[in-house]
């Protein structure tokens, strides 16, 4: 596809939420017409924080963020706003036009319902559908604007095979700018033609042109090369360092030379350069599991929710320790409802042994209290507090020290996701339940949560689109709402 003019451009721009903490310094960059870009960067390094930069919710501190004249912007965001469960279809889509009273609504919305392969009726309360059909609403909503410019924030969470397939199609074919945020490498990759890396150390933005895959690749070598010139550098260094404490207790002509060895050990330390610190990338971690002997879950019944009633479906499942449960169906279809009334102890046909530690991750994040401040939030689940153990634990899932002081709500999604596997750390529960455990979370740690969910000891049930994943991890059982 061609680009055309420049369509959003960043200009020097510098932003932080305070002054201490700096987000963006002095970022260039530009983005042309009907381009396709990938943001990419580490949890936290701020790519949420340039799409509300874009829509203009957020004012840099320094610098300037031009859209081109007329451009509209809509956002696809990555969570359903709370204060529009109670809205019906038709209440929640009439937000997109505050200022205009659209007589062709109900058909508009039939259409684009229709373009993220979605049917539902338009008086259905939103806070009824299931994470993975909020997220199909959340993109439709995005979509009905028709924007010149296109922000998706993680727009396959929660998003099952076909919504994938479907979505890629979609911004394929999209004739306008798209830019995206995702941790989902592959679906990046099919129509990514460039991208801008957020480096969370020298808060710059860097340009890259080529496929997703390609510039991951690129950055690894600059890495590399980058480490090697800096590894020459320094054994010429030392060497000149050596000759100079050699030559500088002598007299006369070789104390000259250690004076001139001094300048070429100066200009040596000005040629090395600052290595791109890549994402950095959790290490392996172990989740310790209750030591529990007796069945930790029993489910003789499930609700399966068909043409949106529910109805309900006999099954026989125990799970002890070291056993694992898939849950697995369509979106809309039951698999989230289905774990939350496990865990809250509301499903007639679902028990959980009194006794056992439950360990809950929710794809929303609403089983954590946003007003806890994250250190709060890791000793509230500890069975014997230390601020020893709780700090190592939390360093070792990139939660900082600066981090620790703050409110959860104030974390970034892949943050917040972060801070549910250390309180499984902490907590060593005998259950884990979850909900679609990779949502916001960086590629590059999933193969590390996999691990340890794999090597778990306790019993685990789990729900996820992403077949990569489950593959790592291997399930005793499966359970298939769809053929009950």
């Amino acid at each position: 596809m061609d680009h055309g003019n420049v369509i959003i451009r960043f200009s020097g721009v510098t932003f932080g939420y305070d002054e201490e903490h700096p987000i963006m310094n002095e970022a260039d960059f530009s983005v042309r017409e009907n381009a396709k870009i990938t943001l990419m960067g580490q949890n936290g390094a701020g790519k949420s924080t340039i799409f509300k930069l874009l829509t203009g919710a957020l004012k840099p501190k320094e610098g300037g963020v031009h859209i081109k004249a007329g451009a509209s912007i809509a956002i696809g965001q990555q969570v359903m706003n709370r204060e529009y469960m109670e809205d019906t279809v038709l209440e929640f889509f009439s937000r997109a036009f505050p200022d205009q009273k659209i007589y062709d609504i109900d058909r508009r919305i039939k259409n684009v319902l229709e373009t993220v392969n979605f049917q539902v009726p338009l008086d259905r309360k939103v806070g009824s559908f299931s994470g993975g059909q909020q997220a199909r609403l959340l993109l439709a909503f995005a979509l009905i604007q028709n924007p010149d410019i296109l922000l998706l924030d993680e727009p396959t969470n929660n998003l099952d095979k076909e919504g994938i397939e479907h979505l890629t199609s979609f911004l394929i074919m999209y004739p306008k700018t798209v830019l995206v945020i995702s941790h989902d490498a592959d679906f990046l990759n099919l129509f990514t033609e460039g991208v801008l890396h957020l480096d969370a150390h020298t808060k710059k933005v860097e340009q890259y042109v080529g496929n997703y895959f390609d510039v991951v690749e690129e950055i690894s070598a600059r890495v590399e090369r980058d480490r090697m010139k800096n590894a020459r550098l320094l054994k010429e260094i030392q060497d000149r360092k050596d000759k100079i404490n050699f030559f500088a207790n002598k007299g006369g002509k070789m104390r000259k030379l250690a004076s001139k060895l001094r300048d070429q050990v100066e200009e040596a330390e000005d040629d090395m350069v600052e290595v791109k610190r890549d994402d950095r990338t959790i290490r392996e971690f172990d989740i310790p599991a209750q030591d529990f002997s007796e069945p930790i879950v029993k489910i003789s019944s499930v609700r399966v929710i068909e043409n949106h009633a529910p109805r309900e479906a006999e099954v026989d499942i125990t799970l002890w320790k070291r056993q694992k449960l898939l849950v697995e169906g369509p979106n809309g279809i039951g698999k989230s409802t289905l774990l939350r009334m496990l865990a809250d102890g509301t499903s007639e046909g679902c028990t959980i042994h009194p006794e056992v530690r439950v360990g809950y991750y929710r794809q929303d994040f609403s089983g954590l209290n946003y007003d806890d401040i994250v250190y709060n939030s890791l000793e509230s689940v500890m069975l014997e507090p230390s601020n020893e153990k709780l700090r190592a634990c939390a360093s070792e899932f990139l939660l900082t020290s600066d981090l620790l002081k703050i409110k959860v709500g104030s974390l970034s999604e892949g943050q917040k996701g972060l801070l549910c596997f250390a309180r499984f750390v902490l907590q060593q529960p005998g259950l884990l339940i979850l909900d679609e455990p990779t949502n916001h979370i960086n590629f590059r740690h999933i193969p590390v949560i996999a691990k340890a969910i794999a090597d778990y000891q306790g019993a685990v049930i789990m729900v996820s689109h992403v077949p990569d994943f489950v593959s790592q991890i291997k399930f005793n059982q499966t359970l298939d709402l769809a053929k009950l």
